[in-house]
């Protein structure tokens, strides 16, 4: 993924709740729980190995894909051809849908592009969010951010106003926080890890070095496939110590 510091000071109400994840789900499932997943980003960093692990567990499987981009969706992924930005150009196709999985947002997120995050990011989620409520998708699933962060103060603002949308909206929604995503192209944090166990040791800073742990592209992938196959009935939190936990 992108930086994610991406994949927030939300008060949560009382349909929040935090979980403890579990890394034993099922790496197969059954046919009779399969479901139909509509994800935003197929093609993405973390949505095409996601694609691809949902269609391998026997799910259905659509990706929004930009025109021309439809060849980068994984074997089996029903191409649906759209503008994330524009919900008219996918609503149609959502309708069926169980599990709806919002991914979109600006790669490589830096304080410069404060202003893309609120075009893209805001407006992506907005876009999906609607399209969901309208076709009675019974779940949504979003990668936000973890939160609070001395850095990205831009990137966790509009992060905090997607989960807002999704909150007040009403629909069961599970909303993923990770910090920053290891994996191809994104190893460097690797060299934090040193500076991660010391503050983890020290009664002061041991919170934050948790919130704002690493977790890797696979933690990432299994967490959200585990979550698009098992519902949440209100808004289900998910923090960095439960997603690394998958694998």
């Amino acid at each position: 993924m992108q930086w994610c510091v991406l994949p927030c000071m939300a008060d949560h109400n009382d349909r929040t709740r935090h979980v403890s994840a579990s890394s034993t789900a099922p790496q197969v499932m059954n046919a009779s729980g399969a479901k139909n997943v509509f994800i935003a980003g197929a093609t993405g960093y973390i949505g095409a190995p996601l694609a691809t692990q949902l269609i391998a567990r026997g799910h259905t499987v659509s990706g929004l894909v930009r025109a021309g981009s439809d060849h980068r969706l994984p074997a089996g992924c029903r191409a649906v051809i759209g503008n994330a930005l524009d919900r008219a150009t996918f609503s149609d196709q959502v309708r069926g849908a169980d599990t709806f999985v919002q991914l979109v947002g600006v790669a490589h997120p830096s304080p410069a592009k404060a202003r893309q995050f609120r075009e893209i990011d805001l407006k992506s989620c907005a876009e999906s969010l609607a399209a969901a409520i309208v076709n009675q998708v019974r779940h949504f699933v979003y990668v936000s951010v973890a939160h609070p962060a001395p850095v990205m103060k831009a990137y966790i603002e509009v992060r905090t106003q997607c989960e807002n949308l999704i909150r007040d909206s009403g629909l069961p929604a599970t909303i993923l926080r990770p910090w920053y995503v290891l994996g191809p192209g994104h190893y460097w944090p690797y060299l934090l890890k040193p500076g991660y166990w010391l503050a983890r040791q020290i009664s002061s800073t041991r919170e934050g070095a948790l919130r704002l742990g690493l977790v890797t592209r696979q933690n990432m992938v299994a967490a959200l496939a585990h979550f698009a196959e098992t519902p949440a009935t209100s808004t289900r939190i998910v923090e960095v110590p439960e997603l690394a936990s998958f694998s």
